[in-house]
């Protein structure tokens, strides 16, 4: 396999380092052990990508955020840095998280790849509708 070749995806020059990065090696990625999850949620957007977001939630504090998608590169490196700002941080915190402080986090989603933090805030706010 292509370096540059994630599913199928040629990243060569459209996707930046950080999400060429993310999208191969995505932190917070992987369903944690039911224990571990106080509230699970999953959002498909109009592309058909689907996230899976599983947060344990302890005194108002996310004290793990973990991710699961069957997306792009994008829709991956979204979820992953979705999850790497909100991990630690207070619920109040993540529910101010807009789209673009994803896409600024990650240096720049592709335009026509934009939906994909927006995919992400849209899953992170109907999980936390559930905690």
């Amino acid at each position: 396999m292509n370096e540059n070749n994630v599913h199928g995806e040629n990243m060569g020059e459209k996707y930046n380092p950080k999400i060429r990065k993310l999208s191969k090696n995505p932190k917070n990625y992987g369903k944690p052990v039911k224990n571990d999850i106080t509230v699970s949620e999953s959002y498909t957007g109009p592309c058909g990508d689907t996230m899976n977001f599983f947060l344990k939630i302890d005194n108002d504090t996310i004290k793990l955020a973990r991710f699961t998608t069957n997306g792009c590169a994008c829709a991956k490196a979204s979820a992953s840095q979705t999850m790497m700002l909100i991990e630690g941080k207070t619920v109040e915190y993540a529910e101010i998280l807009e789209p673009k402080d994803v896409d600024n986090a990650l240096g720049g989603l592709p335009r026509d790849h934009k939906h994909c933090a927006e995919l992400a805030i849209r899953t992170l706010r109907k999980a936390l509708d559930r905690s």
